[in-house]
């Protein structure tokens, strides 16, 4: 029970259905007609002041019910007799896919409104009432996370208790954490300091996605090694501007850092070895098409669509300086990546890197921005289903726990003509994952390693080739040809897509069709300066002796040594 009744979703609704409908005061359907009066101008101040204070308070009840939800979730897998370790570890996926939100980021909600409503009762107060926002209430958390519950409580009391709340709607963020670090280095200074030392204990570096295909290289370090750091990459820019570099600071900071980094020579910054995977289109690779190629690894998850002429160019700089390796994955004619089936529990190496590829580096989860860390199977494979690309999905290791949850269930279905996955949680909701939609090849165009193969046609120091108009082979499971009322097919013959003869690639140890392969292998190819096309093989099964043949065995020669009486 709230105050002032029951939460009813029917009434909430209504709430905001009247808000999107809301016409400001003064003004028409189409804005503001000539002059607007100041007093009518301060009246739009004052709703925007309400409104915000209605946004807090309707995130103080969004706490609330988190909190509710956890607890019952809690209680019912407690009464499953499932251990406390595991208890919960749903309920941050249900809460991001109702707040639209990262699983991650409804765990990080879970775990703040916890804080708030069982532990910090003046500042849950304080975002009820309007007057603190939600961000400033979750620093109150963060700050005090390494405080003991009674020094906590002290501090909740001492900056959002009712005789401070005029003060702390007049304090900046700014002065609002320094304010929360001065009263916990006052009252437990020992805590402080472990706090630091656990802080220093988790340097690294980390990457992540920025516009225009560049990243943000990230370093977490102590504060005064970094500003050491950055002085010297500072004082090296400066002097190199002093001499007549016509690049800014910011540039020349930036690839001194990547030179040192890399042990490469000044002005060879660019030329750094690295495998780039691209899924990519023939018609981008080969030719002047325009359909974009996507990073799916090699580059943090995220890392997006790259125009064509773009990936052409970066294919041709990691042929011509002879430093990178470029791994593609190409589709067939209707747009489907090509694998095979595993009858393995786990996903072959190649298996799992079209997964990856088809979800481009990002957790299959609705609204999850997490890299893909583990590749599950949609059907468990406990229940019958199969190791192949289209029961398996990417999934980050928190999204891949959590279905393990009682009361989850998964399916795989298609959305136009996509993967999708359909997920039902323990509440009822169901959320539809669709995977992205890849490169589009052209159309009866097959780009394959093929046998002898003449390298004219193919990219700079590859050997692929397009096959021929009409000659390829339509390996989509989904499609097939269209029959007539009269029982004819309605393809002309001219214009039927016919399979050629099977014929492996240079290196490939797969069988023919229709034969049970004695190993797991999937359908792609890497392509190096000196190598070409490379279909991938994975290592051989165990050779088994013939029946009634012993194995020899290898007797180790007597290398004892005793002392000659």
């Amino acid at each position: 029970m709230l105050p002032g009744g029951v939460v009813d979703v029917a009434a909430v609704r209504a709430v905001r259905e009247l808000l999107a409908g809301m016409m400001l005061p003064g003004a028409t359907d189409t804005g503001p007609v000539g002059p607007v009066a100041a007093a009518v101008q301060a009246e739009w101040v004052d709703l925007l002041g309400e409104l915000e204070a209605v946004k807090n308070a309707v995130t103080a009840t969004q706490a609330r019910l988190t909190v509710a939800l956890d607890q019952a979730a809690r209680g019912e897998e407690a009464w499953l007799s499932i251990r406390a370790e595991r208890r919960g570890r749903g309920v941050p996926n249900q809460v991001g896919g109702a707040l639209r939100v990262s699983p991650h980021a409804g765990a990080g909600f879970v775990s703040t409104s916890r804080v708030w409503v069982t532990q910090m009762p003046h500042t849950f107060a304080a975002l009820e009432a309007g007057v603190l926002s939600a961000w400033r209430a979750t620093l109150l958390v963060r700050e005090t996370s390494h405080l003991s519950l009674e020094h906590r409580a002290l501090i909740d009391e001492e900056i959002c208790g009712p005789a401070h709340l005029d003060e702390l709607a007049r304090m900046g963020t700014r002065r609002l954490i320094a304010r929360i670090k001065e009263l916990a280095a006052k009252l437990d200074v020992h805590a402080c300091v472990k706090r630091n030392a656990k802080a220093v204990s988790e340097r690294r570096v980390s990457v992540r996605p920025a516009p225009d295909l560049m990243v943000y290289l990230t370093a977490l370090v102590p504060m005064a090694q970094g500003v050491q750091a950055y002085a010297q990459l500072k004082a090296t820019a400066e002097s190199a501007k002093a001499t007549g570099d016509e690049r800014g600071v910011g540039q020349i900071m930036a690839d001194t850092l990547i030179e040192r980094a890399t042990a490469r020579e000044p002005g060879h910054a660019n030329d750094v070895p690295v495998t780039i995977n691209l899924l990519v289109s023939d018609q981008t690779l080969l030719a002047d098409g325009n359909e974009p190629a996507v990073v799916v690894e090699g580059a943090p998850a995220g890392a997006g669509v790259i125009p064509a002429p773009v990936a052409r160019n970066l294919a041709a700089h990691a042929i011509d300086t002879d430093t990178a390796w470029l791994r593609s994955i190409y589709v067939n004619p209707h747009g489907r990546l090509l694998a095979t089936t595993s009858t393995s529990r786990f996903h072959p190496q190649g298996l799992a890197a079209l997964l990856r590829a088809r979800e481009q580096g990002i957790c299959a989860t609705t609204w999850c921005d997490a890299p893909i860390r583990h590749t599950d199977h949609i059907t468990p494979h406990a229940d019958g289903g199969p190791t192949s690309l289209d029961n398996g999905q990417g999934l980050c290791a928190r999204c891949n726990h959590a279905k393990q949850a009682p009361g989850w269930r998964q399916k795989t279905t298609q959305l136009d003509g996509r993967h999708a996955v359909e997920t039902v949680m323990p509440t009822g909701h169901t959320y539809v994952s669709v995977s992205p939609t890849p490169p589009t090849p052209v159309g009866a165009s097959v780009m394959a390693p093929v046998r002898g193969a003449d390298s004219s046609g193919a990219a700079p120091g590859g050997t692929l080739v397009t096959g021929q108009t009409g000659r390829g082979v339509d390996t989509a499971p989904d499609r097939s040809a269209a029959a007539s009322s009269d029982g004819q097919s309605a393809t002309p013959d001219r214009d039927r897509v016919t399979a050629p003869p099977w014929t492996p690639a240079a290196g490939m140890t797969s069988p023919a069709p229709g034969r049970t392969p004695r190993s797991r292998y999937s359908i792609g190819c890497q392509t190096r300066p000196d190598h070409g096309a490379i279909a991938y093989r994975p290592s051989p099964p165990p050779r088994r002796t013939r029946p009634g043949r012993a194995r020899a065995q290898r007797r180790r020669p007597d290398l004892s040594w005793t002392h000659p009486s």
